[in-house]
């Protein structure tokens, strides 16, 4: 027998869209939930941990949230997917010490995305990360004083985690980005429409000064004896070799769509849930704001939030405020510029040799991979994509090289208890 408790408004999620669009449906006398899985509020972008205050943007919504008497935001709680017909999910909690269903008028969609990472000779050695896997380390306690590190990949995320790496002591050899220069060169000019950006910037690489930062480049092989202490850098046709203590290489983000797919949404050509003006998605009900409706950044996640926030206390008759509409059109462009600017090109896309691991939870080579037909028929013959990460991240990276889809995504949605899943066939019972 499974506790329900039930929320005019739920919000899975608790970056910056998800706090925006609590804040919104609260500020409209919503009975609002905010799920994390984090202990923190803040998402990756405002990410807490220890001896890191939240930052200005983070504390005000949270101030304003905590004003609130009726949203409650449940920490630590995962959710294991939706509860078949009812309007519902399944969510493992420490507040209630296990299983709780979780039912809703409407539903905010506010999960994020992943970072998309590719593989390359030595990936799976320890020291080796994803540039916002850094960050998360870093955020979380991680020591890198001292620590030579190599970041690499593509995007914005990189000057973000250059910064976070600097201010934790750490010496960044190089910033190594597969966009070329030319790419860059017309993205930086372009940022003259969105001065905030160009300021943010500035801020994050302090100018470049004393940095190495190596467009249309990438990294082709991480070596060592037990864990990363070089890297090679293709270079144009040029290798370089440095000696380091880590690697931080991610290729963007992608869209965190799992438990959209699972309800059923409609998901875009550009991967991301589908919304119309108002963030309604294809399904009754639901909504969704910020990355996982599309890559575009805190500010665009932020508006995206407010008016999902907005609309979801007026399903009926949503009018979008046109200040709102105007802002988020604004940084809709900014996204589609930098989407155009770190597009993937030639060299980020080339396959790997055979003998690189595509699964790292399963081992299995791409060779092994791409001597299959299709995604189905990899995971069949060669358990890829059947571990721990249940194919995220070598589905992604499979997509890319094979042009294949995305696996879908499967019950528990996170790793669950078996009482949980069992509890999943019973009849609710309110709790208090």
């Amino acid at each position: 027998m499974k506790l329900s408790v039930h929320y005019d408004v739920v919000v899975v999620g608790a970056g910056p869209a998800g706090l925006s669009a609590a804040r919104a449906a609260a500020g409209r006398n919503a009975r609002v939930a905010v799920l994390d899985d984090n202990p923190l509020a803040g998402g990756q972008v405002w990410r807490q941990g220890p001896g890191r205050a939240p930052q200005p943007p983070l504390r005000d919504l949270l101030d304003a949230l905590r004003a609130q008497p009726r949203v409650a935001f449940w920490a630590s709680a995962r959710v294991v997917g939706p509860l078949g017909p009812e309007r519902g999910l399944l969510v493992e909690s420490p507040a209630y010490d296990g299983a709780v269903a979780v039912t809703f008028d409407r539903l905010i969609l506010a999960t994020g995305a992943r970072e998309r990472l590719l593989p390359f000779g030595g990936w799976t050695l320890p020291g080796v990360t994803g540039a916002g896997g850094l960050q998360a380390l870093i955020k979380g306690g991680l020591p890198v004083r001292g620590e030579r590190i190599v970041i690499a990949g593509s995007g914005p995320l990189l000057l973000a985690a250059l910064a976070t790496a600097r201010e934790a002591g750490a010496h960044v050899l190089a910033v190594v980005e597969q966009a070329s220069a030319a790419a860059l060169a017309r993205f930086g000019i372009s940022l003259a429409a969105a001065p905030s950006k160009l300021w943010q910037a500035a801020q994050l690489t302090r100018g470049f000064a004393g940095l190495r930062y190596w467009p249309g480049s990438t990294v082709r092989a991480a070596r060592g004896d037990g864990r990363v202490e070089q890297v090679s850098i293709l270079r144009g046709t040029r290798e370089v070799v440095l000696e380091c203590d880590r690697v931080a290489c991610g290729y963007g983000l992608v869209p965190h769509v799992a438990l959209a797919r699972m309800l059923g949404c409609r998901i875009d050509g550009d991967g991301g849930v589908a919304v119309d003006d108002a963030q309604r998605t294809s399904v009754d009900g639901v909504l969704a704001a910020g990355e996982c409706a599309g890559i575009g950044g805190v500010e665009l996640a932020r508006v995206e939030g407010d008016i999902a926030g907005r609309t979801a206390t007026d399903m009926a008759g949503a009018t979008v405020d046109a200040g709102l509409r105007a802002e988020r059109a604004r940084w809709r462009r900014f996204a589609e510029r930098a989407a155009r600017a770190f597009a993937l090109g030639p060299a980020a896309r080339a396959v790997p040799p055979p003998d690189t691991l595509l699964c790292r939870c399963e081992d299995v080579s791409l060779g092994e991979v791409g001597s299959q037909p299709s995604w189905r028929d990899a995971k069949l013959h060669t358990r890829c994509g059947m571990g721990a990460c249940q194919g995220r991240i070598c589905g992604e990276a499979a997509k890319l090289y094979f042009g294949w889809d995305a696996p879908a995504p499967r019950l528990p949605l996170n790793p669950a208890r078996i009482g949980t899943l069992m509890s999943a066939a019973d009849a609710p019972a309110d709790a208090d």
